[in-house]
């Protein structure tokens, strides 16, 4: 029983290193946008190692409800026999709860970030877009005012 106690709380102390990194990316996508030039392949890089560390988080996350499910009504039976190793549990699970919130809420900031970028980048296209047929329509205006409208010339005289 010592050794699937020893097994949940290295599951959830190696998910607190995961989140750890997590946060870590969260902070260089926040870099990437608050800069005055956006590298999108940095950015892109790491949303795919996230993407692997949220994996890992979930494998984390079945491996422990699985174990969980097969010691706990063992724990239930002998709470006082491993109180210790209960309240390290708690501890952890309370540690793992905050660092969630905690890249939940940069998650949100982040998107915050990014949907400012990309509604400038579109404002941007935009006002190109809006240029370039402004100085279309001129060029076109300007090669039809060099041509003489056909006239009618009265040949009775």
């Amino acid at each position: 029983m010592d050794n699937y106690l020893k097994i949940l709380e290295e599951s959830l102390r190696k998910k607190l290193r995961v989140l750890d990194e997590i946060q870590s990316y969260n902070e260089k996508q926040k870099q990437i946008f608050q800069s005055d030039s956006v590298e999108m392949d940095a950015f892109d890089a790491a949303v795919e190692e996230k993407g692997k560390l949220i994996e890992q988080i979930s494998k984390l996350d079945e491996g422990f409800e699985a174990l969980y499910s097969n010691v706990s009504k063992e724990l239930d039976g002998n709470r006082e026999k491993y109180a210790k190793q209960i309240q390290t549990l708690k501890q952890l699970v309370q540690q793992v709860t905050e660092k969630g919130v905690s890249v939940q809420a940069q998650e949100a900031r982040n998107k915050a970030l990014i949907e400012a970028y990309f509604a400038r980048e579109r404002g941007q296209l935009r006002q190109g877009r809006q240029a370039s047929k402004a100085a279309y329509d001129y060029y076109k205006n300007m090669n039809n005012s060099n041509t003489v409208p056909p006239q009618f010339l009265d040949s009775k005289q």
